[in-house]
């Protein structure tokens, strides 16, 4: 009777989660109708949230003393760190996490897989003479109790290196914290590397995290991005698809999920949006969420993307890989040089309610607590001296105004810029860097923006304003010292301009988001990205662009084509057959009046991603042997078979003489070269054609009339 009423009510949670589900789509088109309306609405609901994180802060805060003590328990084999709410087992010494018991549940991991192989941290490096990946699970070799009271229990599990072992040439210091009245547990690792120690590649680290598939099975990436996901069995049934990451699901025990297909790409997202990810048991209803409350020891900036949740179920905690971005983010530490970064903490975050709540509230709860741990960063209580509380730490702030001349005589304000501070390096090297820490923010309506938590160091400032094109780098270097407060106060960047728009393709965003996304193979698609703003995210794209364009490539012609329903958000190879792809050559044809033959015209192009790729400009005639401009073989991030919409940023400002141009119709021939296979391509971030500096006077009245697109906040 007992386990009829718990089916009974597993079934009902499950129902809930898939009703919630197939309604999203229509949710999310009722959003759009809101207009202003849902602009106030959303602040009375931050008002609200922010009355409740209030709440909550102050019952953390008032409240931990009256639950039980944390307790630890050391055994030969095994360390178990108890407060009364969450018990976690730990392997002794491996520091490997064997078991999480919570809300009646024996433990959240799944017991089928070895011990080793449920929650731990890994790493994958190479040795520069043999590049070939060795996966490594950082088991430590000895356990160290850092602190242990009734509040806070913290422990080490320690993996040194010495010149005897063929092993990762690196002292590994894994940091489990647990604190009183807590549900949940934060880890955090020190990865240290002496002067003088043998070459190494670094090319992933995480934590990762395998549940129980017959509890787990409701994923959670964003507002709107949360579904019912298929199990690693699910796939193995499944059919493979163009690589093994890809499976359609023949035959998943749940039939909703039929004929779809996963991938844990489809899932990734940027630096700056991945705060909290995770998963909800049905029965008993509880989550189990990854909180990353900052993203100063990730590399590659804000928008550098990354895995976070997927079939398994699995919950990863990324910290650096070369995901979007290639061998570039491969960290090379060579010739004897030292180096030291700490990882997280991060916060694995359980909850639960009643069998008659929501068990989507779990959602909202989790997306609260976020904000407490965003909030309360920099951590008052992580032990490690290499972990530097707020005192320790500086402030760094100012004002950013761009100039562009013609658009605007007066200088304008930055809005919304991206602002952070990175190791010192050349303009834009942000995006590339993956040995230290980076701080960023985003600056107000007026550019206004404050640093706040920085680390004491050298640092260069960086920034990057949507709507506008290109890098900016602040002259000097930034020296954080503790306790400081650096104001830098009006800083103007100058953008790439050599001369007035002519025309203009896109919105310089650093994305092709708004360009065409055609909708998938009907018998390729995942469900979540129906009538979704992220549609790109949906499998196989890059070969119905052989079906848009079967027999001739894309041509855009200037004040007649518009952007968003005729530029391809990809220039892919074509397919011809028995899958071999040959590279396509796309047109933007345009009109001008009078040509200055003796003039230097500027071809701004600004590329979103770029894979095995080799762009070609020709101007008005596509068949000279030479191309007027290559940008020679680039890029490694890999966006469009990872289903991203941008991977890393180029920007190159080509001259065009006028005596290339005519008056009347032009053509500007773009050619991807490379072909082969379907995954070499490059995205378009935006394209502007400016006229000669001289002339801006005699196109003043043209450039009025020019449509500019709307600028993003």
């Amino acid at each position: 009777m007992h386990r009829s009423r718990n089916k009974s009510r597993k079934s009902q949670g499950f129902s809930l989660l898939l009703q919630r589900g197939k309604k999203m789509a229509w949710k999310r088109q009722q959003g759009l109708l809101l207009g202003w309306l849902g602009i106030l609405l959303q602040l009375v609901v931050l008002t609200e949230c922010a009355m409740r994180r209030q709440k909550i802060q102050k019952k953390n805060n008032t409240d931990a003393a009256s639950f039980p003590s944390v307790q630890l328990q050391i055994l030969d084999e095994y360390v178990v760190v108890d407060n009364g709410l969450v018990n976690v087992t730990l392997s002794n010494p491996g520091g490997m996490i064997t078991g999480i018991q919570y809300n009646g549940i024996d433990n959240l991991l799944e017991d089928d897989y070895k011990e080793n192989n449920r929650g731990y941290w890994d790493v994958v490096w190479s040795k520069p003479e043999h590049p070939i990946d060795i996966y490594d699970k950082l088991a430590g070799t000895s356990l160290q109790v850092i602190k242990e009271d009734e509040n806070q229990v913290e422990l080490s599990f320690l993996k040194p290196w010495t010149s005897s072992n063929n092993v990762l040439p690196l002292n590994i210091d894994k940091r489990f914290i647990m604190l009183r009245g807590s549900t949940g547990f934060y880890s955090y690792a020190i990865f240290e590397r002496l002067e003088g120690w043998p070459d190494v590649n670094l090319s992933q680290g995480r934590i990762a995290f395998k549940l129980k598939p017959n509890l787990f099975q409701f994923m959670a990436v964003s507002d709107e991005r949360q579904r019912i996901m298929p199990t690693s069995l699910d796939r193995e049934r499944g059919q493979v698809l163009d690589y093994p990451e890809a499976v359609l699901l023949t035959d998943p025990d749940n039939s909703f999920l039929r004929g779809e297909v996963d991938d844990k790409y489809q899932y990734s997202s940027d630096n700056k949006d991945c705060r909290v990810h995770g998963w909800i048991s049905a029965n008993p209803p509880s989550g189990f969420w990854i909180i990353t409350p900052s993203n100063e020891f990730k590399t590659a900036g804000p928008v550098k993307q990354d895995l976070t949740s997927h079939a398994g179920p699995i919950a990863l905690s990324m910290f650096f890989s070369t995901h979007y971005a290639g061998s570039p983010l491969i960290i090379n530490l060579r010739d004897g040089e030292p180096w030291k970064k700490v990882f997280g903490p991060v916060f694995i975050y359980l909850n639960s309610v009643s069998d008659d709540d929501d068990p989507l509230t779990l959602w909202a709860d989790a997306k609260e607590q976020m904000l407490i741990e965003t909030e309360s960063w920099p951590y008052n209580f992580p032990m490690s001296e290499d972990y530097p509380y707020a005192k320790k730490r500086g402030i760094v702030t100012g004002r950013l105004l761009v100039r562009d001349s013609y658009i605007n005589e007066r200088l304008i304000s930055a809005r919304s810029a991206y602002i952070g501070l990175a190791l010192p390096g050349d303009t834009g090297s942000w995006q590339r860097e993956n040995k230290g820490y980076q701080f960023w923010t985003q600056a107000d309506d007026r550019g206004y923006f404050i640093i706040k938590g920085v680390r004491v160091g050298n640092y260069s400032l960086y920034a990057w304003v949507p709507g506008f094109i290109g890098d900016y780098k602040y002259n000097a270097y930034i020296n954080v010292r503790p306790g400081n407060t650096i104001r830098l106060y009006n800083l103007v960047y100058d953008l790439p301009r050599n001369g007035p728009t002519l025309w203009e393709i896109g919105i310089p965003d650093r994305t092709a988001a708004e360009y065409f996304v055609p909708d998938p193979n009907p018998t390729l698609m995942n469900q979540l990205y129906i009538n979704h703003g992220e549609k790109f995210r949906q499998y196989g794209l890059w070969d119905r662009y052989t079906e848009l364009y079967p027999e001739q490539d894309l041509v855009y012609t200037v004040g007649v084509s518009n952007y968003q329903t005729d530029w391809y958000f990809a220039q892919v190879n074509r397919k011809t057959g028995n899958k071999n792809y040959i590279p396509t050559t796309w047109q933007i044809v345009f009109d001008l009046d009078d040509i200055d033959e003796q003039g230097n015209y500027t071809l701004q192009l600004a590329l979103a991603s770029a894979t095995d790729a080799e762009l070609q400009v020709r101007t008005n005639d596509p068949s000279t042997e030479t191309p007027h401009f290559s940008t020679g073989l680039i890029g490694k991030d890999n966006s469009i078979a990872r289903h991203g919409i941008h991977g890393s940023y180029w920007l190159y400002t080509i001259t065009v003489p006028g005596s290339l141009l005519l008056t009347g119709t032009n053509i500007i021939f773009l050619t991807q070269s490379r072909g082969e296979i379907p995954w070499r391509g490059i995205m378009y971030d935006y394209i502007r054609l400016e006229g000669p500096s001289e002339s801006i006077d005699k196109q003043k009245q043209k450039h009025r009339n020019v449509s500019v697109p709307v600028r993003k906040p």
